[in-house]
């Protein structure tokens, strides 16, 4: 055949070896000889494999060295999307993701995803702000959510949804010291719309943006855009291919973006202002500037 297709690689048992299938043994016997096909045959072969519960490659680590690719389709059980991302990759990149929506026809590829993860509000809300990352080769335009809220027993409670948790608490404790905007105490929960998740620094100034305008309790300009990497000591910290996330910013009608000084690029694109910070205290004072703008 071009084409085979293994599902799952834990149902195959081989004579060969007295275990029960999905054994260690099992799976590593069996993949061998599958391999061992494949190239003597030049077939494209999929091994379908299952998933543990820290959400890697279910059976013996030798499995991942014999292959030369592996997939991973990302998607909750009741979202429509999916996203593609490769943890390995003999051939290429694997900071390539590729996004599809589940359709009646199944999946089909969505050619824009910033559209998909974008959803911007007729209102303006508290929170809410629009930051940039960089997935594989493009820029994708997300939109951060931000709550900060009265704790009612004990120390202030830390949740997050597609941002790192450990980040999130270093950007409070760096908002405390650097911003003068104490949090600490207060419960404060995160959400990186439409179930994505990223682990892009590039998030670190739009998700203090959000932070301070929840506290706040006042909203950002629905024109803004934010990011940039937060050091411990205050500093803003510059991106990879800061030029290319203001182009799609413009694209999408952005009318301002605040991005760390060495970001800033030689001409704004036709429409935008581009607005430069170093510090954390001085990123503090432009966001305020936007609240009052907003209301």
């Amino acid at each position: 055949p071009r084409m085979l297709i293994i599902d799952s690689i834990q149902t195959l048992h081989s004579d060969d070896i007295a275990s029960a299938p999905g054994s260690v043994s099992q799976v590593r016997e069996c993949a061998a000889k599958l391999v061992s096909l494949a190239k003597r045959s030049a077939t494209i072969m999929f091994l379908v494999g299952h998933i543990n519960k820290e959400g890697h490659l279910a059976g013996p680590k030798v499995l991942e060295h014999m292959i030369d690719t592996s997939l991973m389709l990302e998607g909750d059980g009741d979202g429509r999307y999916r996203c593609l991302r490769s943890q390995k990759n003999r051939f290429g990149s694997v900071n390539e993701l590729g996004v599809f929506i589940m359709t009646e026809k199944g999946l089909r590829e969505i050619a824009n995803p910033s559209a998909l993860f974008l959803s911007r509000p007729e209102q303006p809300s508290p929170g809410t702000i629009v930051s940039i990352i960089w997935e594989g080769s493009r820029p994708l335009l997300v939109e951060l959510q931000a709550l900060v809220d009265d704790s009612n027993s004990g120390p202030g409670r830390r949740t997050s949804v597609g941002v790192d948790v450990n980040r999130l608490t270093m950007m409070i404790a760096v908002l405390h010291r650097h911003g003068n905007l104490t949090i600490g105490g207060y419960d404060v929960f995160v959400n990186l719309v439409s179930g994505l998740k990223s682990q892009d620094t590039a998030l670190d100034l739009g998700l203090l943006a959000a932070l301070c305008a929840s506290f706040w309790q006042k909203a950002l300009s629905l024109e803004l855009v934010v990011f940039g990497e937060v050091g411990l000591t205050g500093e803003i910290r510059p991106v990879q291919n800061g030029q290319q996330r203001i182009a799609e910013a413009a694209k999408h009608g952005f009318k301002t973006a605040i991005v760390p000084k060495a970001n800033k690029p030689k001409q704004a694109p036709k429409g935008m202002t581009v607005l430069v910070v170093t510090t954390l205290a001085q990123a503090v004072e432009i966001f305020q500037e936007y609240l009052l703008s907003a209301d």
